[in-house]
């Protein structure tokens, strides 16, 4: 199917344009909210107006539609059919999965890797000759089997799957540059990403080929890739050490031009692991025109309609496995004619595990399974992560962490991965086993203490709110406020940088600029010394030699069963407690 690949680090065949990339090109900067809005509200659904009929249903009567186009019989037209999946860090089995409905969560099977081979066969024999199944990056990363083995165990799991296109997401960078080259030259499928580069060489060379050409229903299409250019200020620095990274409008038009003038591309896609904000923001930047579709990922956001930008549309397909993404593309005379995009439920009622699938993952975790499913506590309340302001999942780390280390504040990054796990309807209780400690801490990290003076901490919360809510998206890292115990925290998402934080509480009193206070967190490697949770200069700074597993196996033996919830630690004033999204106001979507 793959006209032009390759797979080697560095590689210098005729699909590998390094050498151009770089070379002091101007960035473009953001475009504004408002000019977003301009362009996205015309072809979108709009927030809280559902069709009448099911999403999959509705979706099925146009595919059905469309298969009966007269040009599509006369073979006339070309149909190719994209399936795209994104961060399932490691999640292998069928899990509680999270959705917000009427209001409130709501929790469903969804997953596993069984399940999702059952639907991919399936995807694939609707279309087989024109099918390419595409995964957006952070893979092999986030649970215990894919930490104990660095990422080989999801080898022949992606392989068996039968992925055609891979792109190394923010987190494949976690063990380190040589096993990242490893792990990626593990799978079988095609390798793609733009802006990751060499430094250990003086060549700096492309650690992956910038682009990649299949061949579908005879048609050239085109994929670019892009992993998210923060990538070394959000992950611990020691991660990335050896690696460059750029930003997408360095050469993203450079590469639309090959790939649509000197390649004969029909369409470009860009596969691009950078988050919905940035996404939306590059879907309107002019090196972007020339893209049809931004398949995006890294935020787990769920775009059901995809959402239009000035020059491309942007995807995203969900997290852990829970979902597909299908796009199925009408192409007559050099034009699209139809299009239909559906995310589909990796639902185990309806497609039931396959069983070659379901018997290689338990031989990849066999060697494992007694110590990873040893149970270390319970919880009488859902531990859930998605929400952007405030988890309960979080506040059983920070919990743990304060009581561990006895300091008035202690913080945990905000994240989204790992799935919940919801209380049995029988017992009222959720086994918490060491295998679900690493999903929710996939990178056993040291804890640190330090002080800080409250006009340090007053300051470092700003700055992790513009990183959230940054009005220029490029400047967005990730898309969660960092969580923490031992602080009340009022702030407004909508003013502008440096003017958000409306009052801080420390143990019911205010935040005194000129207190000293004591802090804890994770450690991370390659920070400098003086460095806790990407606050800078604190002042005594100890590591403790204390483990987050070993602190929250501590605590959990203590006080298990445990029941975290929401109890307004962060408080916007123009947001909900519940927030699921950080997409611009106006932007027709919403996280369900």
């Amino acid at each position: 199917m793959s006209e032009e690949r390759c797979d080697k680090p560095g590689c210098q065949c005729a699909c590998h344009h390094g050498d151009e990339v770089g070379s002091g090109e101007k960035e473009k900067h953001g475009q504004s909210r408002r000019d977003f809005i301009r362009y996205a509200g015309l072809a979108t659904i709009g927030l809280g107006v559902g069709p009448a009929l099911p999403w999959w249903l509705q979706d099925k009567d146009k595919i059905r539609e469309m298969v009966r186009n007269p040009a599509l019989i006369k073979g006339k037209a070309k149909r190719f059919t994209i399936l795209h999946t994104s961060d399932i860090h490691g999640q292998l089995d069928i899990h509680d999965e999270f959705f917000w409905e009427n209001g409130k969560a709501v929790y469903k099977k969804r997953g596993g890797f069984a399940t999702l081979q059952t639907l991919i066969k399936e995807l694939r024999r609707q279309n087989p000759e024109n099918t390419l199944l595409v995964d957006g990056g952070d893979c092999f990363q986030g649970s215990g089997i894919a930490s104990l083995t660095q990422g080989q165990a999801l080898m022949p799991l992606i392989n068996k799957i039968k992925y055609d296109l891979v792109l190394p997401g923010n987190w494949e960078i976690l063990y380190g540059k040589k096993m990242l080259l490893k792990d990626m030259n593990g799978y079988s499928a095609a390798k793609v990403c733009a802006n990751m580069f060499n430094t250990d060489d003086l060549e700096h060379e492309l650690l992956f080929p910038p682009y990649q050409i299949f061949n579908l229903g005879g048609l050239k299409i085109g994929f670019v890739g892009y992993n998210d250019p923060l990538t070394p200020i959000r992950q611990s620095p020691a991660y990335s050490k050896g690696i460059l990274f750029t930003k997408p409008e360095v050469d993203l038009k450079k590469y639309v031009k090959i790939l649509r003038e000197e390649k004969g591309c029909a369409m470009v896609f860009v596969v691009s692991h950078m988050g919905l904000a940035q996404q939306l923001h590059l879907s309107n930047e002019e090196c972007a025109e020339g893209v049809d579709y931004i398949l995006g990922a890294d935020t787990h956001e769920r775009i059901r309609t995809p959402l239009q930008g000035k020059y491309s549309k942007v995807t995203e397909p969900g997290a852990f496995a829970s979902f597909v993404g299908k796009l199925d593309i009408v192409i007559e005379n050099g034009k699209i004619k139809d299009e239909v995009y559906e995310l589909i439920d990796v639902d185990p009622e309806k497609y039931p595990e396959d069983a070659e699938m379901k018997q290689l993952v338990e031989s990849e975790k066999k060697p494992y399974q007694k110590v990873l499913q040893e149970v270390v506590g319970q919880s009488k309340t859902p531990l859930v992560r998605y929400y952007i302001i405030e988890t309960p999942m979080d506040n059983l780390i920070t919990d743990a962490m304060q009581w561990k280390m006895k300091t008035d504040i202690a913080v945990s990054n905000g994240f989204r991965f790992c799935p919940p796990i919801i209380p049995d309807p029988q017992t009222g209780l959720a086994d918490i086993t060491r295998e679900y400690l690493w999903s929710m801490l996939p990178v056993n990290s040291n804890v640190k203490t330090a002080e800080v003076t409250g006009k340090q901490i007053h300051n470092w919360l700003e700055k992790e709110l513009e990183n959230v809510f940054a009005t220029d998206a490029t400047k967005r890292i990730g898309g969660w406020f960092v969580r923490f115990k031992g602080m009340q925290v009022t702030f407004t998402i909508g003013n502008k940088q440096g003017e958000r934080v409306q009052e801080v509480k420390i143990k019911g009193e205010l935040l005194d600029p000129e207190k000293t206070y004591t802090m804890s967190a994770c450690e991370r490697e390659g920070d400098p010394e003086n460095m806790l949770c990407r606050l800078m200069d604190v002042h005594n700074p100890v590591s403790s030699g204390i483990l987050l597993h070993e602190m929250m196996t501590s605590y959990l033996s203590e006080f298990s069963p445990v029941s975290p919830k929401l109890e307004g630690r962060a408080i916007a004033t123009d947001g909900v407690p519940e927030l699921l999204t950080q997409a611009a106001e106006g932007v027709p979507y919403q996280f369900r």
